[in-house]
This record gives C-alpha cells, structure tokens and sequence, in this order.
C-alpha cells in the first residue's frame, strides 16, 4: 500500500509541475496582428505627418516606430528601440509604408516581439523543468531511503542474524521494527532460534547432569575405596597367615585397580568440573569433627577442639577437600596428622599438619595447578588433580586454600567462611 501510494505521490507532483507549463506555454502566445488598429495607427501618422507631438497621442498596445523615407527614427514608443530598417527587417517587423499627397513620406513599423517571447518561454521552460527535476529527485531519493530501510535493511539485520547463529550465538535476538513488510518472515526466524536456544539448552543441562553425576559417583566411589586399602594395609601388618596374607593383598590390589579406574573416569570430567552444583548452606562447626573422622582410618590424626561456630560451606563439597589433603598427607608424608583450627577476620581457619619433607620451593606455587605433581611422587599413584580441585571447591565456597613448608613439616591452611 505505501509503494503505490509514493507512485501516487510522483504522479501528483508530476502533474501539478506539468501545470505551470502549460500556462506558460499558454500565456506565451504570440500577439496576433491587429488589422483594424494598424490601419488606424497609419491613417493618423499620414493625417498628422509633420506634427510629431501628435504621435504620442496614438493608443496603441504593440510597440512601433515611425521613421522618414531616409528611415531617420521620428517617433517611437518606450517599448521598442529602433537600429534601422534592415534589422526591422531581419526581425520580421511589420513594415507598412507613410503616404503624404500620394507620394511615400516614411514608415511605420511595428515591433514583432516574438523571439523575446520564446526566449522567455525558452528561461521559463528552464526555470519549470529543473524545479521538477530536482523535487523528483527529492522524491525518488526520499523513495530509495525508503526502500532501504523498509526492504534492504531487514535483510542485512536477517544476514547478521544468520551469522550469529552460525556462530552459535543464539542469545541475541532478531529486532523488527513496526510496520515490517517481513514481519513474519523474521518472526519465523527468531522463533527458530529462541528453540535452538531451548535446545541447546536442553542438551547442555542433560550433559552437565550426566558429568556432574559422573563426577559426584567418582568421589562417592573413591572414599569407600580409599577404607578399603588403609583397611587392607592395616590387616596386612596385623597378619601372620600365608595364606590370609594373599587373599588380603588380592583385595588391596583389586581395591587399587578400581581406584585407578574411578581416577580415569574422574579425569574424564574434570572438564566440565565447572558445572558441578556447589550448595552453600549454614552449618556447625561440630560438622567439621565427622568429616575428619571418617578419614581417621588407622587413628594417625590427632585433632585439636574446634571453636563452635557457624559456616558457609557445601558439606558434600568440603568432605571432598578434606579428603584429599588427607589422602596426599597419607600418601607422601606417611605420618601422623595434627589439626588445630581457629577464627580469624570472618574466617575459620583449619591448618592440617603434617611431618613429612614437603616440596621444594619450587614446586610449592604450582601445586594448586591441573595435572601437577611434585618431585616426590615416584612409586605413588595419582593424577594431581586433588588439590587442584580442591582450590575450586574452596574459591566457590568463598574460602581459601594454602599451604607452606615448615621446618618439620609441612602445612595445608583451609579458611572456612563464617556465616
């Protein structure tokens, strides 16, 4: 509807320039001659020849001039500008002749206006067609906005759209402006990306709680694992049977095969260990003496009393955190464990010593890092990855973790918001 109505506007604006046109070209007719009137002007001229103030007296429209048979201007009119008879001739001026007493006295000759005419039609006509060519140019270039605007520029919105979701950029949307002539056509678009995006969405949900799962049965499988071993350990010192000391040993390697297995499918989460839930909730500090207990295999941590307080922590996550420093203690120190804890600026401070060698300086800024060990790790399974994670549980719990050599020892800081 709004194209034809712009035609209808051009045709308009075309029609009322063609108007100014016509009239001039109407208004512009050429005198035609009057007969009458000249053979009046004549018979005065002839009546008063010799009398030339009474020429001014002649009413007469057209423009003249009266010459002398030695065609010597006598009289003529404001209006006309009289050179000689040869230019009044190549002007096609009317030219009737004077008689006095039958003998020729001079000449009137009336002006013929007729090339002033057309060269002011000619300047008119100039005037008219550039005002119309230039308002259609207005126009059509008002038209071609138009259709820029209307026509082209939802396309290059539709063409970056496309790109972004080429891109996988399903967030931003598809603008329409109102009166879009391709309103459904782009709604149709942007609803399907609005699915894509509930799509994806879907599927990384499904994904995150298929790895976060994964992730979750690893730690869950690993801690009964890990009593498995200190368990077997512990029967194998106590053991004096051959033959007990062989099935004993076979549960401790089978126990160490399922936790190499449970490792390899924890490193294949590890990933996506970003998206597993962190549940910070309120809890006593009471709950802080169960967790350390149920890693208390063989009676080698010696824990201090703990401040009664309230914490900001994810249980779950912070039994996995003690877990692991526990298990590295275990692992590569081998012996006993002392825990003193206090609070300190909003904090809960946990400082888990043990009085193995430690690490080097060296190796002491890298050990939060992924897949790091350290130089004492010959012989001792692992995958440098519990402190690593560790550290995340921590940061998101909106603690810290630390750690630092002493000189009979080494020392592993937990700071445990307070609620």
């Amino acid at each position: 509807m709004r194209i034809k109505g712009l035609v209808v506007l051009i045709l308009v604006v075309f029609s009322a320039c063609m108007i100014p046109l016509v009239i001039i070209m109407k208004d512009k007719n050429i005198s035609e001659v009057d007969l009458v009137a000249i053979n009046e002007v004549v018979k005065t001229v002839e009546k008063n020849w010799g009398n030339e103030e009474s020429f001014r007296n002649i009413n007469f429209e057209q423009p003249f001039s009266i010459v002398d048979d030695s065609e010597n201007a006598i009289y003529q009119t404001p209006g006309y500008h009289y050179n000689n008879l040869n230019e009044s001739i190549k002007n096609r001026d009317t030219i009737i002749d004077v008689r006095k007493n039958g003998e020729i006295v001079g000449k009137v000759i009336l002006y013929n206006d007729e090339k002033e005419i057309i060269q002011q039609m000619k300047s008119e006509l100039t005037v008219s067609v550039s005002l119309i060519m230039g308002l259609l140019m207005m126009i059509s270039l008002v038209y071609i906005l138009y259709i820029h605007r209307t026509l082209l520029k939802p396309f290059q919105q539709l063409q970056s759209f496309a790109a972004n979701v080429a891109r996988g950029n399903l967030d931003v949307p598809l603008n329409m402006t109102q009166n879009n002539y391709f309103g459904a056509f782009t709604e149709s678009f942007d609803l399907m990306r609005e699915e894509l995006n509930a799509a994806r969405q879907r599927e990384y949900e499904s994904n995150r709680s298929k790895k976060e799962l994964v992730a979750t049965l690893s730690h869950d499988i690993k801690t009964p694992v890990a009593s498995i071993k200190a368990v077997s350990e512990l029967m194998l010192m106590q053991a004096k049977d051959e033959k007990l000391m062989k099935q004993v040993n076979t549960i401790y390697s089978k126990a160490e095969q399922i936790n190499l297995l449970v490792t390899d499918m924890f490193h294949a989460t590890l990933e996506e260990l970003q998206q597993l839930k962190i549940n910070i909730i309120e809890e006593t500090s009471e709950e802080l003496v169960g967790m350390i207990e149920n890693v208390n295999y063989d009676n080698q941590i010696f824990c201090n009393p703990i401040p009664p307080c309230i914490l900001l922590m994810d249980p779950l996550r912070m039994q996995q955190v003690i877990d692991n420093i526990i298990s590295n203690s275990y692992k590569y120190a081998g012996t006993s464990i002392t825990i003193t804890s206090q609070i300190n600026q909003g904090y809960l401070e946990l400082h888990i010593l043990d009085f193995g060698p430690g690490i080097s300086k060296e190796e002491l800024p890298l050990i939060f890092n992924k897949y790091y060990r350290g130089g004492n790790v010959h012989g001792k399974n692992g995958s440098g990855l519990g402190l690593y994670i560790s550290k995340y549980f921590m940061e998101n719990m909106n603690g810290q973790i630390s750690c630092f050599n002493r000189h009979n020892g080494f020392t592993v800081v937990l700071k445990i918001k307070l609620a």
